[in-house]
Order: structure tokens, then C-alpha cells, then sequence
């Protein structure tokens, strides 16, 4: 699952590593991430915010291709629709983009959930829910650290998809 998240910096980000993220008129840093389908996170990419998401997209699927062989599938929203769907014959990957319901109304989009509950857990951390790092390698530290706190959870998975009260 691929996605992206635009973040705010703190006064210790350079003005070069930032940019502002149209979309969201957010100015900071935008993270772009892929998780396998339990939520774990097997690439990073920190860049300026005004990086497109297709750009960041091309870029995380080369890390990928390189860092896990194995890896076949991959999928995306309709943000990384034709131009990652076409670079990922390149690294052996095939594209699959998730088109959004017509529903009126909030419906989590299938599939792509994981990922979306993956970047809202990084948001629960102190360190990664602003980026306070001068350097973006620093910040994917960071977020690869946040989310390695969440990994003896995972495996076990959510206790309201088994039916389990939340236990206090």
C-alpha cells in the first residue's frame, strides 16, 4: 500500500528541505510511505512537501523493488494513477489503483485502510507527529523507530475486527 502524508517542521528544518503541499496548504515536509497489508512499514521517503505524490511514488517503488525482490503487488489511490501504474513494469511491481467509492459519506477505502491506520500511528508518537529533524534521513529514523514500537503489536491485530471489547 502506498501513501503520503504532509507534516509541519519545526523552526530547525532549513528552508530548502521544506515545501508547501498545495493540496492541504500545508508547508513542511510530506512522507511517503508503503506498508505491507498488516501495516508494517517496508519503505520511507521524507521529502519537501511540494513533492507530487506520483514523483515520491516512482522513487519509494525503485527503494522497494531494490530492498524486497519479493515483493509483486502494490497499491495506490487515484493520486498515483497513471504514472505509477506505468513505472512499476519498470522494478517488476504491478500497480493496482483503488478507485474511491461513489457513496456519499465517510467509507474507509478498501484495501488501502492499513495504510491509513499505519500513518495515524505515527501521528501518536512524539517525534514524528511534527517534523523536528534537520535532516530528512534523521526524520525516517525516526518514523522507521515510532513504528517499530507498534510491531509486537501488529501480528496479534485489532481487537475490535475479532469482536474483543477494548481492554483497559
Amino acid at each position: 500500500m502506498i501513501d503520503a502524508q504532509s507534516v509541519k517542521t519545526s523552526a530547525n528544518v532549513a528552508e530548502t528541505g521544506q515545501g508547501i503541499d498545495a493540496g492541504k496548504k500545508t508547508e513542511g515536509r510530506k512522507r511517503h510511505v508503503i506498508t505491507d497489508t498488516l501495516g508494517l512499514v517496508l519503505a520511507v521517503l521524507v521529502t519537501a512537501a511540494s513533492v507530487h505524490d506520483p514523483t515520491g511514488g516512482k522513487l519509494l517503488l525503485d527503494d522497494l523493488g531494490a530492498a524486497h525482490p519479493t515483493v509483486s503487488k502494490a497499491r495506490a489511490d487515484d493520486g498515483h494513477r497513471s504514472s505509477l501504474f506505468d513505472h512499476g513494469a519498470g522494478p517488476a511491481i504491478d500497480v493496482e489503483v483503488v478507485q474511491r467509492p461513489r457513496t456519499k459519506g465517510f467509507e474507509p477505502l478498501p484495501k488501502r485502510w492499513v495504510t491509513e491506520r499505519t500513518l495515524g500511528r505515527l501521528m501518536r508518537h512524539r517525534r514524528p507527529a511534527r517534523d523536528h529533524e534537520a535532516l530528512p534521513r534523521r526524520s525516517r529514523a525516526m518514523i522507521h523507530r515510532a513504528m517499530a514500537s507498534n510491531m509486537p503489536r501488529e501480528p496479534k491485530g485489532d481487537p475490535r475486527q475479532r469482536g474483543e471489547s477494548k481492554r483497559t
